[in-house]
């Protein structure tokens, strides 16, 4: 169905890839903020913050390069906490350099030394990074880290700056000309850079968003757990499928604003509608076991006025029973009568139930999307729909054009106001007569000058 985005091919420019590990809270996300420029990475003073890796392209010198951040890297943890140390050896294991950081504050501890002798046998070339080394009064602690067995320690302060630039004029003067092919990969833009169409996988913790991402891009690329709210951050995969080169983001779960605490939880909630907000069409994960909720219906408003079209998915639909299903699908009807115009996929992300039905789904919410139909056209099907039912008070639709795409956006002249239920009626027969799909249409009205 489809392939990540290493697969690709010769589209996207391969760069050197500079992983960034460490255990967790030692400044990873900082440093890489840093040197990236931006606050790309969500920062928090408590562990466990970063889980996904997140691949993002920076540049120092002329030189561009790939950096990966990754979540806490612990030996022989289990659960959670071992795919997030899995998904930091995947990207040791495709990098051209690694950036092994740690923390002057607290000293050496065993999982500084767990993570280093990991990094030993693999081969790859590594940088230890010192983080924390605000003053020069904390250089003498930096020595210490020497006995790791990587080499003198580079002594940084990510927070402020404080030996960033030393540190990378020594990263991209190790880094290979060509990246070895076995490691080159083309890699994941920010998510600020167009590169095909984007599609945000959003809806509330829990309803299985990850292991749709997963699945969808055919690689264990975001961290999955029965643990709510384990992706904190979007990440986000350049896939080449059927339906041309498909960008798909994962966001974090969205919960009420009254619910969001501080920090990396209120910086996850902003990406993810800042995802929204850049994303071409949205895939809404509605938990099937539980039924549209409340807040189903928000996030589904918010999503909305994006404008960007929405494919419904009803996941976990093979865990409902079956007299139960129909009654699910009438509760979406009158809960979610506003999206009439999304279809609705009932599927299950952990088995591939109905998976296969998404990307038709959305190559033809894309389609719909960018449509675009001649004046001509358009006046005739108003015209038609006014012959068939007038507005009320005399009232009528002169002219209309169509004034963009993405959505759809209609201007309509008229010689007075239309009451709100007209204008939905004139929505629907463009739609109909039209073939404008599964699409949000945009009228605009404007009343001629007397």
């Amino acid at each position: 169905m489809s392939r990540p985005d290493a697969a690709v091919g010769a589209e996207l420019e391969t760069r050197p890839v500079v992983a960034v590990v460490g255990r967790p809270n030692v400044g990873k996300s900082s440093l890489v903020n840093r040197i990236v420029g931006k606050r790309v990475a969500i920062v928090e003073e408590r562990p466990g913050v970063t889980r996904d890796r997140k691949e993002l392209v920076a540049e120092w010198n002329g030189r561009p390069f790939t950096l990966v951040d990754t979540g806490g890297w612990l030996g022989g943890a289990d659960g959670l906490e071992a795919q997030v140390s899995a998904q930091a050896e995947r990207a040791v294991r495709v990098a051209d350099l690694v950036l092994l950081v740690v923390d002057v504050t607290i000293g050496v501890t065993d999982e500084d030394e767990a993570v280093a002798s990991h990094l030993r046998r693999s081969g790859t070339p590594v940088v230890l990074v010192a983080n924390k080394v605000d003053s020069s009064g904390r250089e003498t602690d930096a020595w210490d880290f020497a006995r790791l067995g990587l080499g003198d320690p580079w002594m940084v302060s990510a927070l402020h700056g404080r030996g960033s630039g030393e540190l990378l004029d020594e990263v991209v003067s190790r880094l290979p000309k060509d990246p070895a092919p076995e490691r080159g990969w083309a890699p994941e833009q920010d998510v600020s850079v167009h590169s095909g169409t984007s599609v945000a996988i959003v809806g509330r913790p829990n309803v299985g968003k990850s292991t749709l991402f997963n699945r969808l891009i055919g690689d264990e690329r975001s961290i999955t757990h029965d643990l709510p709210g384990t992706t904190r951050d979007t990440v986000d995969t350049l896939v080449e499928t059927d339906q041309g080169a498909l960008r798909f983001i994962d966001t974090a779960g969205m919960r009420r604003k009254s619910r969001v605490g501080e920090g990396a939880e209120y910086y996850s909630l902003v990406r993810g509608l800042q995802a929204i907000d850049r994303s071409d069409v949205a895939l809404l994960l509605i938990d099937a076991t539980e039924g549209v909720t409340h807040q189903d219906q928000r996030l589904a408003e918010r999503v909305d006025a994006a404008g960007s079209p929405i494919v419904l998915v009803l996941n976990k639909w093979d865990r409902l029973e079956p007299e139960a299903r129909s009654a699910l699908l009438a509760d979406v009807g009158d809960r979610l009568a506003f999206l009439g115009y999304s279809p609705v996929i009932r599927a299950s992300a952990r088995t591939g139930l109905g998976v296969h039905r998404l990307l038709p789904a959305l190559g033809q919410a894309i389609e719909a999307y960018h449509q675009r139909v001649s004046t001509t056209r358009l006046n005739r099907v108003v015209q038609s729909a006014q012959a068939a039912h007038p507005a009320p008070a005399g009232a009528r639709v002169l002219y209309a054009v169509q004034g963009a795409t993405d959505p759809p956006t209609f201007t309509l002249f008229t010689n007075r106001s239309l009451p709100p239920t007209y204008l939905r009626y004139i929505e629907r027969k463009l739609r109909e007569d039209l073939g404008f799909g599964p699409t949000p249409l945009k009228l605009r009205v404007r009343r001629r000058s007397r």
